[in-house]
Order: structure tokens, then C-alpha cells, then sequence
């Protein structure tokens, strides 16, 4: 494939962003990323890219970068992780990303990837810190919530994509397309996911998709949603399946099992982490072939407003862009025919999920409590120890 350009991966991961754009012609000429685990799959995955550990000591970019993706850290946005802020010590890493890019003539495309939830975080500070360094570099930024069930992947996955350049208009990469989301299957006829490891006061309930993917517990544990089967038996997908969830071959993080001292629930860490290659690739068409934006429905934001679903800016002054989080709707691959690495989910974890739903309020769709209960006593009963 003809070169589009180059490019910098900070904060990579295992190579999410840095996989999509290469379908459409972006060489990765450097990667960062701290993570010993994924550092093996970069490697490996990208035999010819050298692998920079620290991006705190890192002093500058290669020359000639036309862009640079960094999905930096979330754990201090996210719902799941610690919600400590954009100046907490992981997340606020993303202000390394400005440091090495903010030189005169710095890279024409800068794309950010991160948790929806940072919209939200402290009454919107996290973004309007990102906007207004942005800004005060020179950038004009767009941004737009997008669900990777919109490139045929059976996972409810949104995440924040955010495009900023000094030269060229990140509008229409975002923008142009917009086909809106897809009916809801009936939940009776497909399968449905959901957090067993949850019950209380949530539930992450997907009809034809399981919930987001997580990087694991705190201390390291596993944690892959449970699917019910039109059949009422319960499952949880395998790493080969989750990796594939994300739009990665079969084993992708496999060299990670190699490195001393990491068990191999670090690989489903390093998957719940990534960013969908799918989505990354969509990018990477967008940009090749976006064209000039034509202005749709715009509505200025007030100082103070809630950060919307998708928007641009520049100058101190920022938009509203009605759109949905489907810019597209790819041929979607039904979570029956995808699931391929599959094991019954234990008594333990299942009764364990049923004690918590006793204790909380939640409402639920007819028979799925049924459905769990009678999984469980094909399981052997309620256990002595439950989760």
C-alpha cells in the first residue's frame, strides 16, 4: 500500500490505533508504552518500530511526523478506575503528548482516544483542560462519542475521538457521516451480555453485544462479562474472543505470556485497555477520503454546558454538532455466530451474581433471573462459598 504518511504511537498499547491506521497507509515510525506486557506484543506485532518505554523521558518526536495517536491512560477517568481526574498520575500524562507536540511545525493530525466518562468528569474540567491546551497551541479540535457496534462488532464499546490540526479541518473526518443506530434485536431471540461480576446497581445489559470490555479488578483478576443464551445456559467469552471483540487476530497479545513475572490474566488487561481496530481503521479512511465539510446543525456552547456527544472548537469558543455515536453500519457480525472461545460460567460466580441482585433494585427483562437460576442449578446448586 502507497505510504499515506508517518506516525507516532504514544501511549500504545497493543497497537489498536497504530493497527487501524496502517490498513490505510500510516507507517508507524515510533511507539511508546510502558507496559512491559504490551511492550512484548508492540515487538513483536511491529517488528521494525522501536518500542520507547517512558514518554516522560522521551525528548522529542522523529522528524517529518504528519500524525500522532495517543490513547493515554484512562484509569483516572474512567467509572471503573479511580475517577481521580485529568491531573490524576496517570491520566494527566496527556500533557506530555502537548509537550511533544506544541513545536512550530509539529504534526498536521493529532488524534486522542479516551472513556466517554471524561466528559463528564469534574463538571467537564478533564476536557476543557484538553481544549484549552489544544487552543493555546494553535489547534483547531473536534471530537465525537463513537460505539464500535457501528463497524459490525458485537461489543457496546463507546470511546472519545478527538482529532485537532493546525492546518487542516478535523470537522469533516468526524462529521461526514452519520448513519444513525441500528434497530434493537429482540433480547428473547439473541443473546444478551451483561456484568456478572455486577448485580446491585448495575448491570451493563447488551442485547446481540456484551458490555464493554474491562481491563480487570484491581488486583489483577479477569472479569469477562457473561452472555445468556437464547438456550438460558450462561457463558463468558474467552481471551480469543475478546481479542477478536476488539477487532485483533486470534493471540494477538500472546507474547505477553512470555514475560517473566506476568500471569496471563495481564493479556485480558492489555485487551480490555485497547482500542478497537476498527474503529481506528474508520479513522484512517476518514482521513484519506473526508473531503471538504459541509456545515451541518451547530449550536454554540455556553460557558459551563455539559460536553455533548460530539463537538468542535477553536478560539475559546466551541459547538454542538448533532450527530449520533453511528457514524456508520458496517455489516454487523450477530454475537452467536461470533463467540467461538466460550465456557460455562461457575457456580460460584453465578450464584454469587444472584445474591447481589436480591440486594439491590434493579428491574430486569422477563425470565432472565429464571434463566439464571435454572443455569445454576444445571451447575449443581447454590455453593457453600458464593462470590
Amino acid at each position: 500500500m502507497t505510504s499515506t504518511g508517518s506516525m507516532v504511537g504514544l501511549f500504545a498499547g497493543i497497537g489498536g490505533l497504530e493497527l487501524g491506521l496502517r490498513e490505510h497507509g500510516w507507517n508507524t515510525e515510533l511507539l511508546c508504552e510502558i507496559d512491559p506486557g504490551a511492550q512484548a506484543v508492540l515487538r513483536t506485532r511491529f517488528t521494525d518500530v522501536p518500542v520507547h518505554s517512558d514518554v516522560t523521558k522521551l525528548r522529542s518526536l522523529p522528524q517529518d511526523i504528519e500524525l500522532v495517536a495517543a490513547g493515554f491512560p484512562c484509569q483516572d477517568l474512567s467509572q471503573a478506575g479511580r475517577t481521580a481526574g485529568i491531573t490524576g498520575s496517570r491520566s494527566g500524562l496527556v500533557d506530555e503528548v502537548f509537550r511533544l507536540v506544541k513545536r512550530k511545525k509539529g504534526p498536521r493530525w493529532l488524534l486522542i482516544e479516551n472513556v466517554p466518562f471524561m466528559l463528564q468528569l469534574g463538571r467537564g474540567a478533564a476536557m476543557r483542560h484538553i481544549t484549552d491546551a489544544l487552543e493555546d497551541l494553535g489547534y483547531t479540535w473536534a471530537y465525537r462519542v463513537v460505539d464500535a457496534r457501528a463497524f459490525g462488532l458485537p461489543q457496546r464499546r463507546q470511546r472519545v475521538l478527538m482529532l485537532a490540526s493546525r492546518t487542516e479541518d478535523p470537522r469533516a473526518v468526524l462529521f461526514g457521516e452519520d448513519a444513525g443506530e441500528r434497530p434493537v434485536d429482540d433480547h428473547a431471540d439473541f443473546p444478551c451480555g451483561f456484568y456478572w461480576t455486577e448485580g446491585t446497581r448495575g448491570l451493563g445489559w447488551a442485547v446481540n453485544a456484551v458490555p464493554t470490555l474491562k481491563g480487570g479488578s484491581s488486583v489483577g483478576i479477569a472479569s469477562p462479562p457473561a452472555v445468556r443464551l437464547p438456550s438460558g445456559e450462561i457463558v463468558t467469552p474467552g481471551l480469543i474472543d475478546a481479542e477478536r471483540l476488539q477487532g485483533f487476530d486470534p493471540d494477538w497479545t500472546a507474547p505477553a505470556a512470555l514475560v517473566p513475572g506476568l500471569r496471563n490474566s495481564h493479556r485480558w488487561k492489555l485487551v480490555g485497555n485497547a482500542v478497537s481496530v476498527r474503529m481506528a481503521s474508520w479513522v484512517g479512511r476518514r482521513l484519506l477520503e473526508s473531503g471538504d465539510y459541509e456545515r451541518g446543525i451547530e449550536t454554540p456552547m455556553k460557558p459551563g454546558d455539559a460536553w455533548p456527544v460530539a463537538a468542535w472548537g477553536s478560539n475559546r469558543q466551541a459547538f454542538r454538532v448533532h450527530t449520533s455515536t453511528w457514524p456508520v453500519q458496517e455489516p454487523y457480525e450477530d454475537l452467536s455466530g461470533f463467540l467461538e472461545d466460550t465456557r460455562l460460567l461457575s457456580a460460584r460466580a453465578t450464584a454469587g451474581f444472584l445474591k447481589r441482585t436480591r440486594m439491590g433494585n434493579l428491574r430486569f427483562v422477563p425470565g432472565f433471573i429464571d434463566d439464571v437460576e435454572s443455569h445454576l442449578d444445571r451447575m449443581g446448586g447454590f455453593p457453600e462459598a458464593a462470590a
